[in-house]
């Protein structure tokens, strides 16, 4: 026999005090034009570039703000690696390769985004971030059910979060919007492929729902 939910829809509102914002991997190295190793021909005109500084980075600091005005957990997760030699990575990041290393200040999250007063950074040595960080236990001690996330790239990191968390048991917003990847297509197609395990939104939709908790 088969159990359905229909008490539980992917967009009902925001529960307060079990809502969490995720921005992933907004880091220095992969937005600062010339620093990314594996693409240092990617300057400022380089299509992703444009649309991280034009669109996704102003989007979600409007999520950081309303999320902080809200009461909203905010977590921020980073690609860096626990150990100088990045000893501790997983294969697939060795082989890549792809190593940021603890002391290196472009693992940080860009200004915009920079990380709060008590908010949370998680460092991850994979793709996603539920297979090489304590998020989820650190989601269920917190008391999260709704996790919303933004960040790079949309077929990637952002990919593996929305769907580790889906089957997780966690109700999952992604704002479209406020993701970027490497072109155009790959983040249209990415959206397309993980629709089916959260709520695609869009950035005025989410900072409307964080401002009313506060209000709440």
């Amino acid at each position: 026999m088969t159990i359905s939910r229909p008490d539980i829809r992917r967009d009902d509102p925001y529960p307060p005090s079990a809502t969490a914002l995720l921005l992933v991997d907004m880091q220095r190295i992969w937005l600062e034009p010339g620093r990314n190793p594996g693409h240092p021909d990617w300057g400022a005109d380089h299509p992703f570039h444009r649309d991280v500084a034009g669109r996704a980075i102003p989007n979600q600091a409007r999520l950081l703000a309303a999320a902080r005005a809200g009461g909203v957990e905010v977590i921020h997760t980073i690609i860096r690696s626990l150990t100088r030699d990045g000893r501790d990575r997983s294969l697939d990041h060795k082989m890549t390769p792809l190593h940021v290393g603890p002391d290196d200040p472009l693992a940080l999250p860009v200004p915009e985004l920079a990380v709060g007063a008590d908010e949370i950074l998680l460092p991850k040595t994979s793709s996603g971030v539920f297979n090489s960080t304590n998020i989820d236990y650190v989601l269920r001690n917190l008391g999260i059910t709704h996790l919303v996330v933004a960040g790079i790239m949309t077929d990637q990191c952002v990919d593996m979060a929305v769907r580790d968390a889906a089957d997780r048991g966690f109700v999952v917003t992604c704002v479209g919007d406020a993701c970027a990847a490497a072109t155009a297509e790959r983040h249209r197609q990415a959206l397309g492929a993980f629709g089916g395990y959260c709520w695609i939104a869009d950035t005025d939709a989410v900072e409307a729902r964080f401002r009313a908790m506060r209000a709440a």
